[in-house]
């Protein structure tokens, strides 16, 4: 069916080719998160806020880091006018702890905490429209004894609504999962890129596509470059999957004792196990907590940047 068809109709039925990846098993993806996501991709379209022939989901209930240099692919990009359908990786929030006070940290496997707080660093599922992509320079890494690289990274904002209303004030988005250890300033004041004293950001490039992120979506820098020019100047739809409801009646089904799929209700298997019992932490509940915790824990004032020691 072309793809302008979609916009003047309901939603089409499930192709029978998409319906073959719908399932637990690793790259496949859960009947619930393809359902959800296809809705919100049809509606926006139908309303005329996107046009993109592709449309993304994520399943934070999944996998992350599987050990041995090995990541779960839980990230989807679907494009059924062509009959396309990829499964990648992508990080989740890795959350913070508040020692004393509250922990919602989450490990580099399993998410186990999810929340929409200003400064929680967690993931919240939900609806997402892929807004502008902004790029910044973030300094200069070795390659080689005799050359070196800029690393510009790109980074796509998200607009939500609901739960995720809050994406554009929480600096939501996705990114490429690299960024600069060990940073020191060093001359170069022939570089574009120079401060006013001639110096640039010099660091270790750091690749932590099998880490956790701030609360946003990271990718490999492979597969960053391949979506940031999928929704360049063509917005698209994102939906992730927990909400806060489903994550609270998961959480009371396991307290019960009852099987989920009896009650009809989704998580991935092997990180139910893993975590116990997942936690969707509010912002009205968490964001005073923040607040508080910052107000009784300054940071330390921000040191200068050291300058690099000569090569």
């Amino acid at each position: 069916m072309p793809q302008r068809a979609f916009a003047s109709e309901e939603q089409p039925s499930l192709p029978k080719w998409l319906r073959s990846h719908i399932g637990d098993g690793e790259g496949q993806i859960a009947e619930v998160v393809l359902e959800r996501a296809r809705a919100l991709y049809f509606r926006k379209l139908s309303e005329g806020r996107i046009k993109n022939p592709c449309y993304f989901a994520m399943d934070a209930t999944r996998p992350h880091d599987l050990g041995g240099g090995q990541v779960g692919r839980r990230f989807y990009i679907i494009c059924e006018a062509s009959h396309s359908y990829q499964a990648i990786s992508a990080g989740h929030g890795g959350g913070r702890n508040l020692e004393g006070i509250a922990d919602f940290e989450n490990g580099r496997q399993c998410a186990k905490n999810f929340g929409n707080a200003m400064d929680s660093k967690l993931t919240a599922g939900g609806n997402y429209i892929t807004d502008r992509t902004k790029t910044s320079f973030k300094g200069y890494y070795q390659i080689s004894s005799q050359r070196d690289e800029v690393l510009n990274r790109s980074f796509i904002l998200f607009e939500g609504d609901g739960e995720t209303a809050n994406a554009k004030e929480r600096e939501i988005g996705g990114h490429a999962a690299v960024s600069l250890k060990k940073v020191c300033l060093r001359k170069e004041a022939q570089s574009p890129h120079a401060d006013r004293d001639g110096y640039v950001p010099f660091g270790k490039l750091t690749d932590y596509t099998a880490g956790r992120s701030d609360g946003c979506t990271s990718w490999s820098p492979a597969d960053a470059q391949k979506i940031i020019s999928m929704v360049s100047d063509d917005p698209t739809t994102l939906y992730i999957y927990p909400e806060a409801a489903d994550i609270d009646a998961v959480a009371e089904a396991v307290a019960a004792g009852q099987s989920l799929s009896r009650a009809r209700l989704y998580w991935n298997t092997s990180c139910l196990n893993d975590i116990g019992v997942p936690k969707f932490w509010a912002k009205e509940t968490l964001e005073p907590i923040l607040t508080q915790f910052e107000k009784d824990h300054p940071p330390p004032p921000q040191q200068p940047t050291p300058i690099c020691k000569a090569r």
